[in-house]
């Protein structure tokens, strides 16, 4: 045993030449492999002062005059055992942290924007490298933490060194109707105790407004700021282009002017009335539709009664109501519940929403259901700008790209100069889901800048039923490996 470290010993002196001499082909082998993996990647990031690492990698293959298998040379066989598990956790750890910055990751989808296209309960996996992945602007983060480390709370990562927006070359840019995920854009402040609504529709809503947030951290928390790469995950429908004008006229998207088709599985809510009976669990299992959406309306007011037969819902003769429910439901789910000749109503809900939509600085009268007309900024496209379009721009001037703007005795002045016209430096998106009346999605925070962007699903990696038992249809076995985006 003694003998054996003596000659470990050896193989960790001398000079280059004896170094390299001993070095046997395969590790050879593996140094030309990861040596070209290296200095590709190192072409495709297009950051030159990269290849300093190189001499690092030389070092680990070759001629190892840092000694990065020390542990092995351990006599305690129970340190030796677990050191020998740090080495290969922290190898896994940097793989997982390459592939997911600039390969893909795993994502979960935590609500119902999107059903029936992507369901409550599915793990995706995300292609990153379809629009170009990010060089991080946060590179140093814990890789299977977003923001926050399980357990311990805390944040997981670490501010400096903030690096610059860059993106590497992809497949192809962000199209209409890919479903995307990307960086939640009004999640740049956010009071962790309260992070639904986001904060500055908190600032909006809550009495007090920003100072009541900032001074009652029993209610709302610490309020912190987090770097674009570290927001929450979103994932949306991608709706408006860059450079393009939106309006939605009674659910109907137009862009430039034209009507756009709707994804097959658009849904929207629906009071639905029956003749007295009771939607059982089988009906709506056979819907599809989850206990989350499985909603009994109460009516039992003067009022309530009234506002049912403002919607030409059935008002008995003796004042009393048939059970109503409300649900969203698809074209396909709706055709289903109107051949049920014991179903008597099915009646779109109203559009009344109003006061939390983008911009909520100001209050333009527009709706979940008629919204607009907006301009999405585009790379390198002016806009003019006027005091009543400037609400719909200014995050976008202020926030996503780094100007001081203010306005001043009815003036707007941007980084200091007095001015009416402004250049956008990045593309913008309109995202919206497919579950149109119940999404917070740009008709509530706004455009997506590119630098938001992460990536697209590319399939299902598995999907669990909430509303299930694991062992009695809780895991959705026709969805594994289903395309997460069918309709592209």
């Amino acid at each position: 045993m003694e003998n054996k470290d003596k000659v470990e010993n050896v193989k960790q002196t001398g000079n280059l030449k004896e170094r390299l001499s001993r070095v046997k082909k395969t590790r050879w082998i593996r140094f030309g492999v990861v040596s070209v993996i290296f200095l590709a990647w190192v072409i495709w990031l297009g950051s030159w002062w990269v290849i300093l690492f190189f001499p690092l990698i030389a070092d680990i293959y070759l001629t190892q005059y840092i000694p990065w298998t020390w542990w092995k040379h351990i006599k305690n066989k129970t340190l030796k055992s677990v050191m020998s598990w740090v080495d290969a956790i922290v190898y896994a750890l940097i793989l997982v942290y390459f592939i997911f910055l600039y390969v893909g990751q795993n994502y979960q989808i935590p609500s119902s924007s999107l059903e029936k296209s992507l369901l409550v309960g599915d793990y995706l996996w995300v292609n990153k490298m379809v629009y170009g992945p990010r060089v991080p602007n946060t590179p140093l983060h814990f890789p299977l933490a977003q923001n926050t480390l399980p357990v311990l709370g805390c944040k997981s990562y670490i501010e400096t060194p903030q690096w610059d927006y860059h993106r590497l070359k992809g497949f192809r840019k962000v199209e209409r109707n890919d479903i995307v995920v990307f960086n939640f854009p009004a999640g740049d402040t956010v009071a962790l105790k309260v992070q639904n609504p986001d904060y500055y529709t908190l600032c909006a809503t809550v009495p007090g407004g920003r100072e009541s947030i900032w001074g009652n951290k029993e209610r709302f928390g610490d309020v912190v700021y987090r770097p674009v790469d570290r927001r929450e995950n979103y994932v949306k429908r991608c709706i408006g282009l860059p450079g393009e004008t939106l309006k939605i006229v009674n659910d109907v998207v137009y862009i430039d002017g034209n009507p756009i088709e709707e994804p097959k599985n658009t849904q929207y809510n629906y009071f639905i009335q029956t003749d007295g009976r009771f939607i059982t669990d089988d009906v709506w299992n056979e819907l599809g539709v989850s206990v989350d959406d499985r909603n009994r309306v109460v009516v039992d007011s003067n009022e309530s009664v009234a506002g049912a037969a403002s919607l030409g819902l059935k008002i008995n003769i003796d004042g009393s109501v048939n059970p109503i429910y409300q649900s969203p439901l698809t074209k396909e789910m709706k055709s289903r519940l109107e051949n049920m000749k014991w179903i008597t109503a099915i009646v779109k809900v109203p559009d009344t929403e109003y006061i939390t939509m983008y911009p909520i600085t100001h209050e333009y009268g527009w709706t979940r259901a008629n919204y607009g007309e907006v301009w999405i900024p585009a790379k390198g496209q002016s806009i003019k700008l006027t005091l009543e379009n400037l609400p719909v721009y200014e995050r976008c001037i202020k926030n996503y790209e780094g100007n001081d703007l203010q306005v001043k005795n009815g003036s707007i002045f941007i980084n200091g100069k007095e001015t009416d016209e402004y250049t956008f430096k990045m593309d913008y998106y309109w995202m919206m889901g497919d579950n149109r009346d119940n999404s917070a999605d740009s008709r509530y925070w706004g455009f997506v800048p590119e630098d938001h962007i992460v990536g697209s699903p590319v399939f299902v990696i598995i999907s669990f039923d909430k509303d299930k038992s694991l062992f009695n249809g809780g895991i959705r076995w026709n969805r594994i490996f289903a395309d997460a985006n069918p309709e592209k």
